[in-house]
C-alpha cells in the first residue's frame, strides 16, 4: 500500500509504518514532503552488472539470428568487462532472445484454401528410402510414393503419377526450396529451374516456394512427411524392392483417403470429387520427364546391346531402331512408333546374354548345326541319299580322313551295283560301328545278312532266321497219302 494512503487510512505514523512494512520516521518524512508540496521523491535508477555488456549481447543475438548461446557469449562478456555471475548473464541472454523474436516473428494467420488451388509437396528420407509426399490444400488427399533419389527427373515424374491419381491439375505446385527445383533466389524470390518451368508450362500450373527455414509455411505436408514414416515406412520397413513399396503406399493411400480428416471433418477421397471439377486438365501428351530415352539398332541376331550385354527381341524386328528404357532390374524394349512392349528381360551382367526361344522362328539346337554343303558332283550324288550320308561324312571327317573325297566317290559307285537300300543299310552300320572306309563299306556288304548286330543289355533281340519248309502232322499219319 501506498505510504500516503495508509496514513491517511490510519493516521498515524506507526500505523502506516506497520502496514507498508518501514519505520515511522520514514512515514513523517514522506508526509511532510508531501504537505509541502515536493511530491514523491524519485527512485534512484541503481547500475546492474551487465550494463557494460548489454549492447555486446543485442548485437550477438541480432548477428546469429538468435542462435548464439549464452555459454559461447560469456567468454567474449568477460572479455569486455562483465564480473557478474553465469545465471545472470543467461538471463540477460534470454531477454535479448525473446525481444529479437518479437521484433523478427512473423505475424501468421491460418492457411485459407480453395478448391483447386493448391497442391504441397515435400521430400522426407528413412533408412535410406526416399519418400515423395503431396497433398490438396482443399480436399486433403493424400499422395505418397517412394524412389531412391530426389533428382528432378524423379520429381517430375513422381508429380506427373500424382496428377494422374488426382485427375487433374491444381492452379499452384507448393514446395520446399528444393535443389532439384531451385535455379537461384534474387532478393529472397527463388528462381526455378528451366526445366521446372517447362514442365509446369506443359502441366499448366504456377510453381511457387515456402519461405526458408520456414517449415510452417508448408506444415501441412510436413506433417504428411512424419505421418508416412510413423504409419507407412516403420510398421512395414525395410522395403527390399521399391515395386512392392509403391504398391503399398498406394494401399495406404486409398486406406487414409477414405477416412474421416480430423481437420475437415470430412472424407478426403469424397471431397476430390467436387474438387477435381475445378482442376485442370490434363494435358493430352505426356511430357518426356529426364535424359533422352536410348535406342539400339536390332542386329541380325535378333538382338539389341546395352551395357555390354545382348537381349533378345522378336526376329520379325531385325534391322529396327527400338528403344531401350532401364530400370532397376529389368529391361523393356519398347517399339518408339506405337508404345508396345516388344521384349522385357532382367538385367544381364556386361558380356552375357539373355536369350528368349519365343524371339525366333526355330527352337534352340541342343548343339551348333554347321549342315555339310556340297560343292561337286560327286558330293551332292554322296549326300542325296540322305541323313546317313550325312552323318557319315561328318563322322569320317572328325577321324581325320584326308582322303575322304576318294572314299566317297567309292561309295557312290556301290549304289549302281548293289541298290540304294543296301547301301544305306551298310552306311548305317559303317557309322554305329565307326568304319569310315569304302572298303568297310563293300565288307559290310558282302556279308550280307549274316553279319551280327548287337545290342546292349536289357533291349528287345531281332534276327532274321532262314526259312525251312514245313509240313503239316497229316503228312506223317499212317496209310495216309504221302
Amino acid at each position: 500500500m501506498d505510504i500516503i494512503s495508509a496514513y491517511r487510512e490510519v493516521g498515524s505514523y506507526r500505523g502506516a509504518a506497520a502496514l507498508c512494512g518501514t519505520t515511522h520516521k520514514t512515514v513523517r518524512r514522506v508526509i511532510a514532503a508531501h504537505e509541502a508540496g515536493e511530491g514523491r521523491p524519485a527512485r534512484a535508477v541503481r547500475a546492474r552488472n551487465y550494463d557494460q555488456v548489454s549492447e555486446l549481447v543485442v548485437e550477438r543475438v541480432k548477428a546469429t539470428q538468435g542462435r548464439i548461446s549464452a555459454k559461447r557469449l560469456l567468454p567474449a562478456a568477460r572479455t569486455a568487462g562483465f564480473t557478474g555471475s553465469a545465471r545472470n548473464f543467461r538471463r540477460l541472454v534470454a531477454d535479448a532472445k525473446a525481444a529479437y523474436r518479437r521484433e523478427q516473428g512473423h505475424r501468421r494467420r491460418p492457411g485459407v484454401w480453395s478448391p483447386g488451388e493448391h497442391l504441397l509437396i515435400d521430400w522426407g528420407v528413412q533408412d535410406g528410402l526416399h519418400v515423395f509426399c503431396a497433398v490438396l490444400g482443399w480436399s486433403r488427399v493424400r499422395f505418397v510414393r517412394f524412389a531412391t533419389n530426389e533428382t528432378a527427373a524423379t520429381t517430375f515424374a513422381m508429380l506427373a503419377e500424382c496428377f494422374e491419381v488426382l485427375g487433374g491439375v491444381p492452379r499452384v505446385v507448393l514446395a520446399d526450396r528444393m535443389g532439384c527445383l531451385k535455379g537461384g533466389v534474387v532478393a529472397n524470390v527463388v528462381v526455378p529451374t528451366p526445366h521446372y518451368v517447362r514442365f509446369a508450362t506443359h502441366y499448366g500450373f504456377r510453381p511457387d516456394f515456402c519461405e526458408g527455414h520456414d517449415p510452417e509455411s508448408k506444415g501441412m505436408v510436413e506433417h504428411l512427411v512424419g505421418y508416412a514414416k510413423r504409419d507407412l515406412i516403420t510398421p512395414q520397413a525395410p522395403f527390399t524392392d521399391l515395386a512392392a513399396a509403391n504398391r503399398a503406399a498406394a494401399a495406404w493411400c486409398a486406406e487414409v483417403n477414405a477416412q474421416a480428416h480430423s481437420e475437415i471433418a470430412a472424407v478426403p477421397a469424397e471431397r476430390l470429387d467436387a474438387e477435381q471439377e475445378l482442376l485442370g486438365p490434363l494435358p493430352g501428351l505426356r511430357l518426356e520427364i529426364g535424359p533422352r530415352p536410348i535406342t539400339r539398332k536390332v542386329d541380325r541376331l535378333s538382338c539389341v546391346r546395352f551395357g555390354s550385354a545382348r537381349y533378345s527381341v522378336p526376329h520379325q524386328l531385325i534391322g529396327a531402331t527400338l528403344t531401350v528404357l532401364a530400370g532397376e532390374q529389368r529391361l523393356a524394349v519398347i517399339d518408339p512408333a506405337t508404345g508396345e512392349i516388344v521384349a522385357e528381360h532382367t538385367l544381364a551382367a556386361p558380356g552375357t546374354a539373355s536369350v528368349l526361344d519365343e524371339h525366333y522362328p526355330n527352337p534352340r539346337p541342343d548343339r551348333p548345326s554347321r549342315a555339310p554343303r556340297a560343292r561337286t558332283a560327286t558330293e551332292t550324288a554322296f549326300l542325296a541319299l540322305g541323313e546317313v550320308a550325312e552323318a557319315f561324312l561328318t563322322g569320317a571327317a572328325a577321324a581325320g580322313i584326308t582322303k575322304l573325297g576318294g572314299e566317297i566317290e567309292q561309295i557312290n559307285t556301290l549304289v549302281a551295283a548293289h541298290g540304294e537300300p543296301a547301301v544305306l543299310d551298310a552306311l548305317r552300320r559303317a557309322v554305329a560301328f565307326r568304319r569310315w572306309r569304302a572298303g568297310d563299306v563293300v565288307s559290310i556288304l558282302a556279308a550280307g545278312n549274316g553279319v551280327p548286330s548287337p545290342r546292349a543289355a536289357g533291349e528287345a533281340l531281332i534276327l532274321d532266321l532262314p526259312v525251312a519248309p514245313t509240313r503239316s502232322l497229316d503228312a506223317y499219319r499212317i496209310g495216309g497219302t504221302r
